[in-house]
C-alpha cells in the first residue's frame, strides 16, 4: 500500500513558477514508478509527466515539455514537479500517482493516487 500526499499548490501569475511535491507513505517508494496528472474544470484527466523507479528515465506531455520538470528523492520517499512559464491552461488539479509499472502509470490506470493539490494561474 502507498498513501500519496501532495503539496506545493496555490495562486501564482502567468509565467511564474511552482513546485509541487508528493510525499509517499511506505518503505518501498524506489519499487515504484510516480507520475503526476491534471484535471481541469470540466476536462478529462490528462497525464503530465512520469519518472522511472530510480529517476534516470522521465516522460512528458507534449505541452509541458521544456517547461516542466519532474524528480524524485527516493531517500526522502518524494516525487517533485518543477513548473515554470506557467501558463492560465496549466490551472488545473494536480494529482500525484503511483504504480509499479511504467505502462500504467501512463495510462493513467495506476493503483494509487493522491488527493490532489490546485494549481491556478492568473493571467
Amino acid at each position: 500500500q502507498v498513501q500519496l500526499v501532495e503539496s506545493g499548490g496555490g495562486l501564482v501569475q502567468a509565467g511564474g513558477s511552482l513546485r509541487l511535491s508528493c510525499a509517499a507513505s511506505g518503505r518501498t517508494f524506489s519499487s515504484y514508478v510516480m507520475g503526476w496528472f491534471r484535471q481541469a474544470p470540466g476536462k478529462e484527466r490528462e497525464f503530465v509527466a512520469a519518472i522511472s523507479r530510480s529517476g534516470d528515465s522521465t516522460s512528458y506531455e507534449d505541452s509541458v515539455k521544456g517547461r516542466f520538470t519532474i524528480s524524485r528523492d527516493n531517500a526522502k520517499n518524494t516525487v517533485y514537479l518543477q513548473m515554470n512559464s506557467l501558463k492560465p491552461e496549466d490551472t488545473a488539479v494536480y494529482y500525484c500517482a503511483a504504480d509499479m509499472y511504467i505502462a500504467a502509470v501512463l495510462a493513467g490506470t495506476n493503483h494509487y493516487w493522491g488527493q490532489g493539490t490546485q494549481v491556478t494561474v492568473s493571467s
